[in-house]
């Protein structure tokens, strides 16, 4: 899951050792009705909405991407964002997420949708919209949700999928009166059934397994949505999207939307020479936009210098003038920077050292050294399953309690750890790192695509996205983890450095080394002084980005690493793989799912099993806080700030940007006619 989280609220009762299992019921049950008033999100989504109106008709939007998608079928290992995003544009789904990040109803394609009977087993029945084709002709019917349902239930393994949670809980899927009322009878209660049948597959995809795994690879020959498949150019890394004449609702302003493959450290330049008009860009490439967008009246990202420090090279006259004709949006993505603590190994299997170091932390410093220089709000994330603004979403971060060095310093007293300690030197080891010395740079790569790859093939939809943008899949999808570049660590150790059983308190901090990752290099810099001084010794090590995400953070090859998770509607369903308590496989290994930190707990499984068998909508937001309650009492992860989501946009580019929380509305976006100007609502 690609930002920041702050958990559910439970009371603290001492500095002492108090273990995840010993958490008061009674501090669970601190969910008091000010936990009840809805949250805001943090930041309002940026997409300079105008009413249709005011849109021209035509017109391309050529909109930049990572890569073009290895497959078009949302449901395999390897989709990644741009997948996503092509699906969102050419496929039905049944629920869009809206502004607070909260399913609704698409109207293009359900008349309702219900839940008609729980007893003896729960029922959905689903009414379609009379006018919903797919681009053949064909009307969308019962026989699309029966087919997608028998190649993601999990019982036929000819079907090479991802994930099939929820699917794997229906017991059978009929026609209801005719073909566009479809009945869903589940064998077990399942409280997110909204996040099915979304996006919706042809039987023509679905049917087969050799379709499903082969053909919905490269190509998608039938869509239903306000765009279709035109092209699929891997050479030339473009995939375009062309208006669908059999588009039943508002038909879409723009002809074609041509999603172009472009490194993260290359957009700026593919903006100015006109390749791309639409792309998400890193924050020194935003602040360069930024200026020279000033001279027209754009509002500058707030910082100390005017100048971009971290600009690859000062741009030529005639690209700072190409660049006056963008302007940058700014939100923060429905994902979270985290602080994970592998907690398998080393010092780190003591929950007391854990919660040390989450109390040596400043989160709101933290947040302020990523969002302030961008003029965005930097309030620390409170919930590792929910954002401000989700029905989910509660602070819970006083399970661990504020940053307070002298409570931190006195939990590792408590575990032995002592300063002026005899230390047994060790050799050094040579420092593997990547960057400043290789003349090739790593490849630019979202870390958050690996973790958003699942550990094994029963793990859920996170990175990206999702888990997800996610920088190698990155922006309209939430991948995984996300990296920013920073300096090493102060080198030597602080004149109180802890040491127990001749050994000193030395942690491996790896972080990605890629010009993508300056962010988190930076935060995890800053992370390495705060330890220091509650005597903590780190060492930074930088490895090529390719390789973060896979051979460190997910095999477990690290202490202390920053990435990040993306956060859907359906935590219950979503996120339950990220902290499932690790249990051995057959062959004797642990299977840890998604759990990259490695640690978890019974009651929190327990939790989350709970909330996702209650029908009862309060019951499953009240399970699911809880159970982000007992996660901050773990200390393994430690959410830190809501990744920011900078869109660079042409300046006369409507309905689009940094879209938060909200599904994009494809059929709106379009350039604005000549004199008009955004209106403070779409419509």
């Amino acid at each position: 899951m690609s930002h920041d989280g702050v958990g559910p609220r439970a009371v603290l009762r001492s500095v002492a050792f108090l273990t995840a299992g010993a958490l008061a019921a009674s501090a669970l049950a601190a969910c008091s009705a000010d936990d009840e008033q809805k949250s805001k999100p943090v930041a309002a989504q940026d997409v300079a909405p105008a009413a249709r109106a005011l849109v021209s008709d035509g017109g391309t939007l050529r909109w930049a991407v990572d890569s073009v998608p290895e497959t078009l079928n949302t449901f395999q290992a390897d989709a990644d964002a741009a997948t996503t995003r092509i699906a969102g544009a050419v496929l039905p789904s049944l629920f869009r997420m809206d502004a607070q990040g909260r399913p609704q109803p698409d109207p293009d394609f359900l008349e309702s949708a219900k839940v008609v009977s729980t007893e003896p087993k729960q029922v959905v029945v689903y009414r379609l919209n009379q006018q919903a084709v797919w681009s053949d002709g064909r009307e969308i019917g019962a026989d699309d949700f029966a087919a997608q349902w028998r190649a993601l239930a999990g019982k036929d393994n000819a079907y090479w999928t991802a994930r099939n949670a929820g699917y794997d809980r229906i017991e059978k899927v009929e026609r209801g009166a005719n073909n566009l009322e479809v009945k869903v009878t589940f064998a077990k209660p399942y409280a997110d059934w909204r996040s099915l049948f979304s996006p919706l597959y042809p039987k023509d995809v679905t049917g087969t397994p050799d379709s499903f795994n082969d053909a919905a690879r490269g190509g998608l020959k039938v869509t239903a949505g306000p765009f279709s498949l035109a092209k699929v150019d891997r050479k030339g890394g473009e995939v375009t999207l062309a208006r669908n004449p059999r588009w039943w609702g508002r038909p879409a302003k723009l002809s074609q939307i041509v999603l172009v493959a472009v490194p993260l450290d290359q957009r700026a330049a593919a903006l100015a020479d006109g390749r791309v008009d639409m792309a998400e860009v890193n924050p020194e490439d935003a602040e360069r936009i930024t200026l020279a967008a000033r001279d027209k009246g754009s509002k500058p990202l707030q910082g100390p210098s005017a100048t971009p420090s971290g600009a690859t090279g000062a741009p030529g006259p005639e690209q700072q003038q190409a660049l006056r004709g963008f302007v940058i949006r700014k939100s923060l993505e429905p994902a979270y920077t985290q602080l994970a603590l592998n907690g398998s190994r080393g010092p780190l299997t003591d929950e007391r050292v854990r919660r040390a170091i989450a109390r040596a932390l400043d989160r709101t410093e933290l947040a302020g050294l990523v969002l302030k220089p961008l003029g965005l709000p930097a309030v620390p994330v409170g919930s590792h399953l929910a954002l401000a603004g989700q029905d989910a979403y509660q602070d819970n971060s006083g399970s661990l309690g504020k940053q307070d060095t002298a409570q931190a310093t006195a939990l590792l007293t408590e575990a032995g750890w002592v300063p002026g300690g005899t230390v047994k030197e060790e050799p050094k080891k040579k420092k593997s790192a990547a960057g400043p010395q290789d003349n090739k740079p790593p490849a630019q790569h979202d870390p958050r695509d690996h973790a958003n790859k699942p550990a094994d093939e029963q793990a859920g939809r996170h990175l990206d996205g999702e888990i997800q943008q996610e920088q190698g899949r990155r922006p309209g999808g939430a991948p995984g983890a996300y990296a920013p570049k920073g300096t090493a660590a102060p080198g030597g150790a602080a004149s109180g450095v802890l040491a127990k059983d001749g050994k000193a308190l030395q942690l491996r901090f790896v972080l990605p080394s890629g010009p993508g990752a300056k962010t988190l290099r930076t935060v995890g810099d800053r992370i390495a002084r705060m330890l220091q001084k509650i005597g903590i010794r780190t060492e930074i090590t930088e490895v090529p980005d390719d390789s973060y995400f896979k051979d460190h953070v997910a095999s477990g090859d690290y202490d202390l690493a920053l990435y990040s998770w993306p956060v859907t509607a359906f935590p219950a369903t979503d996120a339950r793989p990220i902290f499932a308590k690790p249990v051995p496989a057959a062959d004797g290994s642990l299977s840890v799912e998604q759990n990259y930190t490695r640690v978890g707990t019974d009651q929190v499984d327990q939790l989350f099993d709970q909330a996702i068998a209650t029908l009862d909508e309060d019951e499953e937001r009240d399970l699911v806080r809880k159970a982000d309650a007992r996660i901050w009492a773990t200390a393994a992860s430690i959410p830190l700030y809501q990744r920011p989501q900078l869109t660079a946009t042409r300046t006369n580019l409507a309905n689009a940007g940094s879209f938060g929380f909200e599904t994009p509305v494809y059929e709106d976006m379009g350039y604005l006619k000549k004199g008009a100007k955004p209106s403070p609502r779409a419509s």
